[in-house]
């Protein structure tokens, strides 16, 4: 099956190589009814078969080369070579490609076709031609015998060379075969140096980047080992500060136990004057209590004083006219501001309507009922009603001596005043 590309794929650049021509494999495409001569100014058609021995690609490319080529980068003009519709390895394939004749060169000299691959390599190559119109010395004419025994002997000898040809054409495809093989290993030494290179570039970048790292990680050691020497400064004196804190928490501690028993005995002593004070406070209520009782029996008292003293007057005015009566025994009369409760001795005070001689002739203690004759003496009996009385010295005020417990209570009230 037939393919043909026009000169509309040439937009890009073919990839070619410097590989020298004897390093080449002519034999993997055949190019096939190539003519000696090409008229200028017209369209020229390439055939050429693939060979088993190739596999098309998708960039190879099949060249014009001026005869005499050394590289695949001395090309005229290119077309893309299109890849067959059924490209099996066992099978030759026929294809051509179509040059316009715009693109082709404008002289004489010798051209042929080159099938160059992807990688820039010749994988065919066709006789040389010439861009020129015919002439009549290009046709041979044999008009006698001898001319004709002469060309068939250039034939026999033409077929000989050619089977020589042959011979090295095969000898050199084994040889291409060989080269190709080592060109092979060749490439893929070349794709493992390139892989090794690139390896070893990034190992050298790694190399770098490790170097780089283990400078700062030493620049780092540097500060920590310097953030370490102030660390272990740091904590020194805090053990010696914790030392010295440790000492004045031991005094301060030794400090607050003895605060601590002070506190308790003040609490012991707080305790017991609020005890003591709490005892005061009812020894307070029930002295003020018993006082007030007192000021009322000292109230009593009192009226009981006022009303002996007034029943005492009556009786000096009644022992006042018995005198006057009896001149032959004159009894004294008793003065009143030295008892406390006036006269209390005349038993007359008590009954005044009994008559006056009843109550100069009886004189009776208030207190022990003790009776007195009536010619005693009054220091006989102001002594004994004395002693049965117990003056305040605050307020003068008077209480039996049978309440000194009453007494008592009154003068320390004073004293609370």
């Amino acid at each position: 099956m037939m393919k043909t590309s026009t000169m509309d794929e040439t937009s890009d650049e073919p990839p070619t190589s410097a590989v020298l021509l004897d390093n080449c494999h002519f034999s993997q495409v055949i190019f096939n009814n190539v003519d000696k001569f090409y008229v200028p100014g017209g369209d020229i058609t390439c055939y050429y078969t693939l060979t088993q021995n190739i596999v098309p690609r998708g960039k190879d490319w099949v060249g014009i080369f001026r005869v005499g080529w050394k590289t695949t980068r001395e090309y005229y003009t290119f077309m893309w070579a299109p890849l067959p519709s059924d490209a099996r390895s066992d099978t030759a394939v026929q294809q051509q490609i179509q040059f316009k004749a715009y693109y082709l060169p404008k002289d004489d000299e010798y051209y042929q076709f080159c099938y160059v691959d992807q990688d820039g390599v010749v994988r065919g190559a066709s006789v040389p031609f010439q861009f020129r119109a015919e002439t009549e010395d290009d046709i041979l004419v044999v008009t006698t015998q001898g001319e004709v025994e002469e060309v068939e002997l250039q034939n026999k000898n033409l077929r000989k060379e050619n089977e020589e040809l042959k011979a090295n054409c095969a000898s050199l495809e084994k040889q291409n075969i060989n080269l190709e093989k080592e060109l092979n290993k060749m490439q893929e030494l070349q794709n493992s140096l390139e892989s090794l290179r690139s390896n070893t570039e990034k190992l050298e970048l790694e190399l770098n980047s490790l170097k780089k790292e283990n400078k700062q990680l030493k620049e780092l050691d540097d500060c920590r080992e310097a953030e370490l020497h102030q660390l272990k400064e740091q904590i020194q004196n805090v053990t010696s500060d914790k030392e010295r804190l440790e000492t004045r928490l031991k005094t301060a501690l030794d400090h607050m136990d003895q605060l601590q028993s002070q506190v308790l005995n003040y609490e012991k002593e707080v305790e017991n004057l609020s005890l003591m004070d709490r005892d005061k406070t009812e020894q307070l209520e029930s002295l003020k209590e018993e006082n007030r009782q007192l000021r009322a029996i000292g109230t009593q008292q009192k009226r009981r004083e006022d009303e002996l003293l007034r029943h005492l007057a009556q009786a000096e005015e009644v022992s006042s006219f018995s005198v006057a009566s009896q001149a032959q025994a004159p009894i004294p009369s008793p003065e009143v501001g030295r008892f406390l409760f006036g006269n209390p001795y005349c038993a007359a005070g008590a009954k005044l309507g009994a008559g006056a001689a009843d109550l100069v002739s009886i004189r009776k203690c208030p207190t022990c009922d003790e009776v007195f004759p009536e010619d005693s003496e009054t220091s006989q009996y102001e002594a004994p009603v004395q002693s049965h009385v117990l003056k305040c010295p605050v307020c003068s005020e008077i209480f039996e001596k049978s309440n000194k417990q009453v007494f008592d209570d009154h003068v320390f009230c004073h004293g609370l005043e």
